[in-house]
């Protein structure tokens, strides 16, 4: 094992140690945020020192019975002193797998639900369609995987798709899983309005965004807010065309502008576009401080900026490119039908073996 790593769970036994004695102490009750905090880390400090005293364990187990292997005359225990050393191994092998993903980590962010907001972009008309084709894809994913939908905010284009739709995400491990979403797509194909049978390419961008936490949601200044209302479009039926319960919120300083039609209410419309408002301010710190941390050092998932081309698309050949990992899949049809699961898993593997490589090199 890197020594750097076994460094790492030596001074975790001594963390240990001290949460012990701080969890003891009867003032600690006082402060039921610092128990519960607290009480989360031990356990998880816990069971990686645990795993680490079986690892430990093991390697005196397999140098036990190397040793009788070398010294022992008796061919009986020989094959035992084999059979250690074998068994021996492969929990070595799988305590030290364990242990190196057990010291990855976790963003917080990655078991609270998400907006997922698509919005067209370069391709006119096919951009918009090509938007609708990537909600249909994110909505069968989220059936799929047993999550909650709603819709906070669409913007329909005249010949089909969107020029934008927010989607709020609940369920288990919703950010976690969607976050390596955010950045461009590129689609190439023919479109349905293309007589000559040529290819093209058009874009749209992605964006994932956690949702706050109430604890923990930004404090911000009425002075900074424009609050606007309008006359709902799209669906709705007679009432949502004849209200201004639709509500567009501008932060001043920044921007940012958040809306919501979704529901008749205004008062409710008004909560919906705060709380996506809220996130996409949280979202632009989050990418000014992973800006700030690329400069040092380029992650290989990179920075979610909605800039960056992450992939493409390709319906001639049916194929599908992350350009960041270098996945190449050719089920395009599943994957635009939901069938997600393959090219989630090879991001998130991707971004385990980065901050396993950081750890190893002794960084953070």
């Amino acid at each position: 094992m890197n020594p750097t790593l076994r460094d790492r769970y030596e001074r975790l036994a001594l963390r240990l140690a001290e949460l012990d004695a701080t969890l003891s102490d009867p003032q600690l009750a006082a402060d039921i945020q610092r128990w519960r905090a607290l009480s989360r880390e031990q356990a998880e400090v816990s069971g990686i020192v645990t795993r680490y005293a079986r690892y430990q364990q093991r390697e005196r187990d397999l140098a036990a019975a190397q040793e009788m292997a070398r010294s022992e005359g008796d061919p009986e225990m020989a094959a035992m002193a084999q059979e250690e050393i074998a068994g021996a191994s492969a929990d070595i092998e799988q305590l030290q797998a364990e242990l190196q993903l057990s010291l990855i980590p976790r963003d917080p962010d990655d078991e609270r639900p998400a907006f997922l907001e698509i919005r067209a972009g370069s391709g006119g008309d096919e951009s918009a369609l090509f938007a609708g084709d990537l909600a249909r894809m994110y909505l069968r994913f989220c059936e799929r995987q047993g999550w909650r939908t709603e819709v906070m905010s669409q913007s329909d284009s005249d010949l089909g798709g969107y020029k934008e739709l927010v989607l709020r995400v609940e369920g288990d491990g919703v950010y976690g899983q969607l976050r390596f979403e955010s950045g461009g797509h590129r689609v190439q194909r023919v479109p349905s309005t293309e007589s000559q049978g040529r290819i093209h390419s058009s874009a749209c961008t992605v964006a994932v965004m956690p949702v706050p936490d109430e604890a923990e949601e930004l404090t911000l200044n009425p002075a900074d807010l424009r609050i606007d209302t309008f006359r709902a479009s799209g669906a709705g039926g007679q009432h949502i065309n004849k209200t201004d319960s639709a509500i567009r919120i501008t932060h001043l300083p920044t921007g940012l502008v958040a809306e919501c039609q979704d529901d008749r209410s205004q008062h409710r419309n008004k909560a919906k576009a705060m709380v996506v408002l809220q996130a996409r301010l949280r979202e632009r710190e989050r990418g000014e401080r992973a800006a700030k941390e690329a400069a040092t050092r380029k992650g290989l998932i990179g920075s979610g900026d909605s800039s960056d081309r992450i992939r493409t698309y390709n319906f001639p050949q049916g194929r599908l490119t992350d350009h960041r990992i270098n996945l190449t899949l050719y089920k395009l049809a599943q994957i635009m039908d939901g069938d997600l699961g393959d090219v989630v898993a090879a991001l998130q593997a991707a971004r385990a073996s980065e901050q396993l490589e950081q750890l190893q090199a002794g960084g953070r």
